[in-house]
């Protein structure tokens, strides 16, 4: 899947593929100027934008892929944010260090998904007091995933909205709970960013891109309701009370956010 860029030099718009790393080495096809595109964006955001792209585009079984994995790659960066929050919590101040020995401990369970479960479940518990109720077969959706996944099972439309909408509840969920967590794995992702960076010959222009998508616009969004400025020369007037909303279920909430989300992700191509 790629993403447009602009040239820094010739301003013109340049297709590029996503690459695991985030970071995005390019040469103009229009004037041969090299530069490098780094985007501020989590492996499981990537994915679960993917499949977003895919489900709209109406490739089911590759929206239910990649949702999947989204899942998965969040509960690294769930188990990345806790581990290096601890750290910091603990007066660990060499955060390069923290980072080493948790890549060197990943390393253990990196090919093995149910050991990585299990690091979510402990992550979970010794953080949030309380045990990980979402992680059973039904609350994850495994024997949908598996069927389609393993078994070729061509599903519906609605059976991927319904799976899409309970990684996204869940996803969005733990992100609440993670609050200012995140920001530890966030850390580790700009010093990688930082390191590529110095190595960059002469010449090579940086630039750094922060994509939306289906979470990160609701991460980064400002907590001051729209329509309340006042214009030049009037009183500054108190805000109404907002009236409560009915709470959403799983896939409202996910349908809500696909139309007004859905429409940042049509610039990504196959």
């Amino acid at each position: 899947m790629r993403f447009p860029a602009v040239c820094p030099h010739c301003q013109r718009e340049v297709q590029v593929e996503f690459a695991d790393s985030a970071v995005h080495d390019v040469t103009c096809p229009q004037c041969s100027t090299r530069f490098c595109v780094f985007v501020r964006k989590q492996k499981f955001e990537v994915l679960f934008d993917l499949g977003t792209r895919a489900l709209m585009d109406g490739y089911a079984r590759e929206a239910v892929a990649s949702f999947a994995a989204a899942l998965e790659r969040f509960f690294e960066f769930y188990v990345r944010s806790f581990a290096l929050e601890r750290a910091a919590l603990a007066g660990q101040t060499d955060f390069d260090g923290a980072a080493g020995i948790l890549e060197s401990t990943w390393r253990h369970v990196s090919s093995q998904s149910e050991r990585q479960v299990g690091m979510m479940a402990l992550a979970y518990l010794l953080r949030e007091g309380r045990e990980p109720d979402f992680l059973t077969a039904k609350a994850l959706g495994a024997d949908f995933r598996n069927r389609v996944i393993h078994r070729g099972y061509l599903p519906r439309r609605e059976e991927v909205d319904a799976y899409a909408a309970r990684v996204f509840a869940l996803i969005d969920r733990l992100l609440g709970e993670l609050g200012t967590g995140a920001a530890h794995a966030e850390l580790a992702q700009e010093r990688q960013f930082a390191a590529h960076l110095a190595a960059l010959p002469d010449g090579v222009t940086a630039v750094f891109e922060e994509h939306p998508g289906m979470f990160r616009a609701r991460r980064f969004a400002g907590a001051s309701p729209l329509g309340t400025k006042n214009l030049p020369g009037q009183p500054a007037r108190a805000a109404l009370p907002a009236k409560a909303a009915a709470p959403m279920n799983d896939a409202q909430a996910f349908q809500k956010a696909l139309k007004e989300r859905g429409p940042l992700l049509k610039g990504l191509r196959k």
